[in-house]
């Protein structure tokens, strides 16, 4: 009983949802990019080992914070699961991450760890904190598609509208996540961009940013009915996110993010 709550609560500190966003995405591209099966599942082991040590050392960095704020929803800060038995996961999937990310090759390897483990850890220990915030994110969402396009027998660069498409993406991603925490962020003292910004204007800077996105997708791989169909969708979406209210902006941009998911997909 008491290891099923250790690891339960392993698992919500683990930040699921963007953990699993970024693993899912990663096995998508490499179905997309014609990888082996065996290939495939190792780069996506190499990419979802990152991801559990980077959303580990987030909750870690920040339990302190949470639990002056008393956030119900944070394992570290309720007692769900230890401080230590945190760092010894984190660690361990790290490690895991560091031999699974070379064992892709040596190239991918590097801009695996370097360009997108690296670039979150930064985010959870400085740039969390201050306006350069979105950075981490657009440099390790530009980088993913060459995590995996650096992996194929040929390894070989993604062409620059994927990078950009992807970079956009994962900007509009950290402005959308930070919504919900704002309040409690700013109490214990954190100003990211989103922060600085205000929630009323990330509420429209993030669909803006996801259809820029869009736009590189649709136009980057040379326009067609396809890239026509999902531009069309995508503004769509962008003036419902402008002009509705309540909920269903951000549901409008997490629509737009995820169309851009599958034209990084699709198109690439």
């Amino acid at each position: 009983m008491a290891g099923s709550r250790v690891v339960r609560g392993l698992v919500l500190a683990c930040h699921p949802g963007p953990t699993l966003a970024v693993t899912v995405l990663t096995a998508l591209l490499a179905w997309s990019a014609g990888q082996a099966p065996g290939r495939a599942l190792l780069v996506t082991s190499a990419v979802l080992t990152g991801q559990l040590s980077i959303g580990w050392s987030n909750d870690l960095v920040d339990a302190a914070r949470d639990r002056a704020v008393g956030r119900a929803d944070k394992p570290l800060a309720t007692g769900a699961v230890s401080e230590r038995v945190t760092r010894i996961a984190c660690g361990a999937a790290l490690v895991a991450c560091v031999g699974l990310s070379l064992a892709c090759g040596l190239a991918s390897g590097l801009v695996h760890l370097v360009l997108g483990v690296a670039s979150g850890w930064a985010y959870n220990f400085w740039f969390k904190r201050t306006v350069l915030s979105p950075l981490p994110y657009a440099v390790a969402f530009g980088a993913l598609p060459a995590v995996v396009t650096l992996a194929l027998p040929d390894p070989a660069l993604p062409p620059a509208w994927v990078v950009g498409t992807g970079a956009l993406l994962g900007v509009g991603a950290h402005l959308l996540n930070a919504l919900p925490d704002l309040a409690d962020d700013e109490a214990t003292g954190v100003r990211a961009l989103p922060h600085v910004l205000g929630a009323v204007v990330v509420r429209r800077v993030a669909p803006a940013v996801l259809l820029l996105g869009t736009v590189v997708a649709a136009y980057g791989p040379g326009i067609d009915p396809a890239g026509w169909l999902l531009l069309g969708v995508c503004v769509a979406l962008a003036g419902v996110a402008v002009l509705a209210r309540g909920g269903v902006p951000f549901v409008a941009a997490v629509l737009i993010a995820l169309a851009n998911v599958v034209a990084l997909v699709a198109r690439s």
